[in-house]
């Protein structure tokens, strides 16, 4: 009988769940385990499992894998708890891209915030909630839950705050930007050490190290710029480390999409975008390459099964997280990494229930998180973006669902009342800090903060006026106007304002589309 039992969600993403199998294989200790996998796809599963057979078959292990659409057949009596689902699959998420290019709203990704992050979220977050009644039903008790699904903090949130269910957000970012940050510098293996920090897909090099020394803005800049290929790629990212004295985990794509103003005008995205490959900034490239390469393991499969008969010595680890925290919890052996949790302290000047990418400690008493980690105030008011991820993640807690608008304003706490409240996120007081007047200065429709612009697009719209414009898009309104003034702030900015037309490039309607 194995030890212990690892559930795998969503694990017909075939080159993933086999990435994460021999990670964790890779560790003695975890051999003696139950791999159950669970998809919406009986095919992708066959496939799946047949490949983990083969590993297991071929290195004479103890491993036990089990497949079956039953979802909560496979969450009974695991320990943990791995999640790598696409909600709605591509055919939803072609809309999340699509629909806001259409009014003029440019994304590389878009799974994270802005239009597509909000239209993944609310698909994901009731999924992720009846993920967590499972767990909590029948996984075994304190079962640890690792997502690795996008919108990244919103699904940790929603998992922590209203699934009740211990929870870690992984992500592999921090793990790229290194190694840029390696090649740049000519650091070997072991020679460079990092502290990133902010929120998911918004996380910084704050402190650079190379041998012990410290590795500043300047020196960073030089070396990107003198870089054949970086430099060309990289546009985006190399100008944010000049104006932030900060670089980002991202790409140069999936930034530039957080970074609004890079985005808001056609004629200059080239100025910062490379077309050498859609990561780099393609507009919707990420639906267009996910498109194209949707079947890839149906041709690849052959060679997935022969390669399952190699020893697993030969099979190189992955720099995924996953498997270290699992080897840190059950053995103790520490392992130091890049997690998303809930912030709690850990970076002083964002909200204490801000999910939060910041390095932590784990071995066989949990994950400890390193506190007391400060931003730069630039980025804390970049970072008054994490104001607009509860509001999304409330709006689909199974409690709040049927609330009148009252009870939900009333229920908000101080300081998160509006998006755009002015106050300061550090500390949630409405006008306090550097952090509240920034925002007031950056978001035009605050009559409260420390900024004195007036509002944009009329008066502030309250819930009748956000019920209007949410009618108006129902009715198929093209400019937002129902009954009452339409809000033109907030999300109702993805509507044709005045003087702003839809992207000369929209995607094309047709193409294929799958789950």
């Amino acid at each position: 009988m194995a030890s212990f039992k690892i559930a795998i969600i969503g694990a017909g993403s075939i080159g993933f769940t086999k990435k994460l199998f021999t990670d964790i294989l890779s560790v003695p200790e975890l051999r003696d385990v139950e791999f159950a996998l669970t998809d919406l796809s009986e095919h992708n599963l066959a496939m799946i499992k047949s490949i983990l057979d083969r590993i297991v078959e071929a290195n004479e292990l103890p491993t036990r894998v089990t497949a079956t659409t039953d979802r909560r057949k496979a969450l009974e009596g695991a320990r943990y708890i791995i999640s790598c689902v696409r909600v709605g699959g591509l055919e939803a998420y072609a809309d999340d891209i699509r629909i806001p290019l259409k009014y003029g709203v440019d994304q590389c990704v878009g799974d994270t915030i802005c239009a597509g992050g909000i239209l993944y979220g609310q698909r994901n977050i009731p999924v992720i909630l009846d993920f967590c009644k499972d767990i909590r039903e029948v996984a075994e008790p304190g079962a640890k839950f690792l997502n690795y699904a996008n919108p990244m903090a919103m699904n940790t949130w929603a998992a922590i705050e209203y699934g009740k269910v211990d929870t870690v957000g992984l992500c592999h970012g921090v793990q790229h930007g290194a190694e840029q940050i390696a090649e740049i510098l000519g650091a070997r293996d072991g020679e460079l050490d990092y502290i990133c920090s902010g929120i998911n897909h918004q996380t910084w090099f704050v402190d650079v190290r190379l041998n012990g020394r410290k590795v500043g803005k300047d020196e960073l800049v030089a070396a990107f710029e003198a870089h054949p290929v970086f430099s060309k790629q990289e546009k985006l990212r190399i100008d944010v480390l000049k104006r932030f004295g900060v670089y980002s985990t991202e790409s140069n794509g999936h930034l530039s999409e957080y970074l609004p103003w890079y985005r808001k005008r056609p004629d200059e995205i080239s100025r910062w975008i490379d077309m050498s490959d859609w990561i780099h900034g393609e507009t919707g490239g990420y639906l267009r390459y996910s498109t194209e390469t949707r079947n890839w393991f149906e041709t690849e499969y052959p060679r997935f099964l022969e390669e399952a008969g190699r020893p697993l010595e030969t099979i190189r680890r992955s720099n995924e997280h996953a498997s270290r925290i699992l080897e840190a919890l059950e053995t103790g052996r520490v392992y130091r990494g890049h997690f998303n949790v809930k912030n709690n302290g850990v970076i002083t000047n964002l909200p204490a229930d801000a999910i939060i990418r910041s390095p932590g400690f784990v071995d066989r008493f949990g994950i400890n998180m390193v506190a007391g980690i400060t931003l730069p105030e630039a980025l804390c008011g970049h970072l008054h973006l994490v104001g607009q991820r509860p509001a999304h993640v409330r709006s689909c807690g199974d409690h709040r669902r049927h609330r009148s608008p009252e009870a939900r304003r009333a229920a908000r706490p101080a300081g998160r009342r509006h998006l755009h409240a002015g106050g300061s996120l550090a500390d949630g007081r409405r006008n306090g800090g550097r952090a509240g007047q920034m925002a007031a200065a950056i978001c035009p429709c605050n009559r409260r903060g420390q900024g004195k612009a007036r509002p944009r697009h009329g008066r502030h719209p309250g819930v009748e006026g956000r019920r209007a414009s949410r009618g108006a898009l129902d009715r198929g309104d093209p400019r937002g106007e129902g009954s009452g003034e339409a809000a033109r702030c907030g999300v109702e900015e993805w509507l044709p304002l005045p003087g702003i037309a839809p992207h000369p490039n929209p995607l094309p309607a047709g193409g294929e589309r799958g789950t």
